[in-house]
């Protein structure tokens, strides 16, 4: 017989504490309701958790992802980002009228254009004069100083009065952070807010600079994400320690800018009842002051509003009086199978004889040279050859492996090269002359496919990925067998 999630338990080592959702007044049919919504729309939740009131009433996460793993948080940067600012200016080292251009001297600004009126706040709102959005992803592709890239967008606008979304504008916060400083954000947020989170486990990429971008970059588990939801939950309190002001939580979860159903704070996605960080494909935080809770979750979804009509109708619904314990029990049941791993297994006879040996690749605009396969019983090792060298995989065969691995293909990942990240990666014969190769990079939302097909000394490949903001294929390839 299945027992009752806890009361009340003692903090986990995240120094979390977990307890049934009816002892925190949560209504666990609302949970449910809402995973039944996403699984019918055939959305890709990937985990979720679930606070209030000071305990973690629902967790889960979906094999092959776990919540001592690391998790890319794409844009939810920005509202890590945005405490860094709240601290300067509540410590009287930086105002938000404060004019950005003096900070950097080492860039021409005429002083009567628009660029020298920009100020911090505006940056803050997305109100900067430009008129362009610069995705994170564009930034990743430059090798130059973002700094110097930055003051070359057009400022098509009068600062402080548009809004247009963009990392751009967020890098430059990371950047002030640093010229004020004299530290990476990173490290000028570790003793101030991230230590008294316990968030331990934090890696934030850096830019050519040498400065952490400000809208993207963070990976960290979960469970940080969630704790920094109940700290502005909780108007800048954690553990009864002030961390932030509650003035600087309530200025940067408040309407500033943008219009209905796009709505933003400083540097906080902004709805009714609730305001929340917010990544490319929907990872999520959402924070419910009223009700005193914090739901956070990641996904691969192509947009927020494709789960916001889910999330609408199950909460804050779900806080109210609670339910009974069975019904708090088939919740945590729901969520326990979440690990299982997925089985994978051929649906045709294996012929490794068909695929093994080096394959040479015929001209492509990838850069790929070679390709080769090895199997042995258990497992098969994958290579992909080009102008950087070898990259290696290992797979499972009708299994899983897990291991790290870098493979070409970052227009395929938002930019990201993802070197050395965990996958998970499973092979299969799906007929008797094709293979699929699936590979899940496990601190991201991304899930490649390969299939490959092979007719004599001829071979196909197609490659295609789960989620993107681009192209979702390779073109296919063809390769002839060494001689």
């Amino acid at each position: 017989m299945a027992s009752s999630p806890p009361s009340v338990a003692s903090p986990s080592p995240d120094g979390l504490r977990r307890g049934s959702p009816s002892s925190a007044g949560v209504d666990s049919r609302e949970i449910l309701g809402f995973i039944d919504d996403v699984e019918a729309a055939g959305l890709e939740l990937h985990n979720l958790m679930l606070w209030r009131d000071g305990l973690v009433v629902a967790e889960g996460w979906h094999w092959p992802y776990s919540g001592d793993r690391l998790r890319m948080t794409h844009s939810m940067t920005k509202s890590v980002t945005a405490c860094a600012i709240g601290m300067l200016v509540d410590a009287g080292r930086l105002t938000l009228d404060q004019k950005v251009a003096p900070l950097f001297p080492e860039v021409a600004i005429d002083p009567d254009s628009r660029a020298a009126r920009m100020t911090v706040e505006d940056l803050l709102t997305m109100r900067s004069g430009q008129g362009t959005e610069v995705s994170g992803s564009i930034w990743r592709g430059i090798a130059t100083s973002w700094i110097a890239e930055f003051f070359r967008i057009p400022f098509d606008h009068e600062p402080g009065t548009t809004y247009v979304y963009s990392s751009a504008a967020s890098y430059m916060l990371s950047a002030i952070v640093t010229r004020v400083t004299g530290q990476t954000i990173h490290d000028f947020l570790k003793p101030r807010l991230f230590d008294p989170l316990g968030i331990t486990n934090i890696r934030w990429d850096v830019g050519p600079d040498g400065i952490n971008p400000g809208g993207n970059g963070i990976s960290f588990t979960t469970a940080d994400g969630l704790k920094l939801g109940v700290l502005h939950a909780q108007r800048g309190l954690w553990q009864g320690q002030r961390i932030l002001s509650e003035r600087w939580v309530a200025e940067a979860t408040r309407i500033h800018a943008g219009e209905p159903g796009d709505q933003y704070g400083y540097h906080w996605v902004v709805g009714d009842g609730h305001f929340a960080m917010l990544g490319v494909f929907v990872q999520m935080v959402r924070v419910f002051p009223g009700s005193n809770a914090v739901l956070a979750f990641n996904a691969a979804m192509d947009e927020s509003k494709v789960v916001t009509p889910h999330l609408d109708r199950h909460f804050p619904a779900a806080f109210g009086n609670g339910t009974d314990a069975a019904t708090d029990v088939a919740l945590a049941e729901r969520l326990k199978r979440w690990s299982e791993p997925a089985s994978f297994v051929s649906t045709a006879p294996s012929d490794p004889a068909a695929f093994a040996g080096r394959w040479i690749m015929t001209s492509n605009d990838k850069g790929l040279t070679e390709l080769a396969f090895e199997f042995d019983q258990d497992e098969a090792r994958i290579v992909l050859v080009d102008g950087e060298g070898e990259h290696r995989l290992i797979a499972g065969r009708d299994g899983w492996a897990i291991a790290p691995a870098y493979l070409p293909g970052a227009d395929l990942h938002h930019g990201y090269r993802m070197d050395g990240m965990p996958t998970a990666a499973g092979l299969r014969w799906i007929a008797e002359n094709r293979i699929e190769l699936v590979v899940h990079f496990l601190e991201s939302a991304f899930r490649d496919t390969f299939v490959f097909s092979v007719a004599g000394d001829r071979l196909v490949m197609d490659r295609s990925v789960n989620i993107n903001s681009g192209a979702r294929a390779w073109p296919t390839m063809t390769a002839a067998r060494e001689a």
